[in-house]
């Protein structure tokens, strides 16, 4: 199999097999993050995914699911990304799902008739990573769009039937803005259909352009518990029915579970003990220890 460099893949999805179609990010800019930052973004050789596919044919002849790999593999454009979806179905003719990660600026070079065909090809489920709906903080962290580019794209993935995930970055925004993060976020997510929110804490990395900003005072973080209460403030406003799950460092068993709506008190109600009760230095060590995002 042909990867370069590390293997990001999101663990909730089938983790086997795994097709890298491109390498790196084309953004590659956001504030927070490192994972690509020396990989210039560039097409996996189409002999190469089709050799990986080969061999793909020979050890899981029957795999209904697929993840593509790198960051964000949907920014080719449909006709790019067409042959490589079709050697997919040529080697792997049971295929149902293929999954992969992609940016809000990924969906603005499709129609919702090559959505629709892409679906009929499996790609049936995206990951975006959104992170904020609030067009201070999207600009302030460099994500390269804005709030209303968030809903176009939604909608137009609504219409074609394609399921979407939504990252809501809790911490990003800062001490300077968290409220409206919270909440501008909480009603853009409400004005789409995702079939999952999911959240995670904001972690200052080694030689990411939001920790050297942090260093010289022109970022505030947020506190454990200043997150968690970002984090309740996000949920309360939040009125999409979805599967909800968090990567927080609290303890997140009566956090994450589907049918958000009808548990949205008891999750209100678990991170307002958190804030509360919770061991906000053990949740800071388990932040300190983390590597990447």
């Amino acid at each position: 199999m042909h990867f370069t460099g590390t293997v990001y893949r999101n663990p909730y999805w089938p983790t086997f097999p795994l097709l890298q179609i491109t390498q790196g990010c084309t953004h590659n800019s956001c504030k927070f993050c490192t994972m690509y930052r020396d990989v210039q973004f560039k097409m996996q050789p189409l002999e190469w995914v089709e050799e990986d596919l080969r061999e793909l044919a020979e050890i899981a002849p029957d795999a209904t699911t697929i993840q593509l790999l790198s960051a964000n593999p949907l920014a080719l454009s449909y006709d790019r990304l067409l042959p490589y979806l079709e050697l997919i179905r040529k080697y792997l003719p049971n295929m149902e799902y293929v999954y992969a990660a992609t940016r809000v600026t990924d969906i603005r070079n499709k129609t919702v008739e090559q959505l629709k065909a892409m679906k009929e090809l499996g790609v049936r489920e995206i990951s975006m990573g959104v992170e904020s709906g609030d067009d201070w903080t999207l600009e302030r962290i460099n994500k390269g769009y804005h709030a209303e580019d968030i809903i176009e794209q939604c909608h137009k993935l609504d219409e074609a039937g394609v399921a979407y995930w939504m990252t809501f970055l809790n911490g990003v925004a800062g001490k300077e803005h968290s409220r409206d993060h919270a909440v501008h976020s909480a009603e853009i997510f409400s004005q789409c259909h995702p079939m999952l929110v999911g959240t995670g804490g904001l972690t200052l990395f080694p030689g990411t352009p939001l920790l050297e900003e942090a260093q010289r005072g022109a970022f505030t973080p947020l506190s454990e518990k200043e997150m968690l209460e970002e984090l309740k403030l996000f949920a309360e406003n939040l009125t999409c029915d979805c599967t909800f799950i968090t990567h927080h460092t609290v303890a997140g068993q009566n956090l994450t579970g589907s049918n958000f709506l009808q548990r949205k008190d008891k999750i209100i109600a678990a991170l307002d003990h958190e804030i509360r009760h919770g061991d906000m230095d053990r949740m800071a060590a388990i932040r300190r220890n983390k590597r990447t995002l």
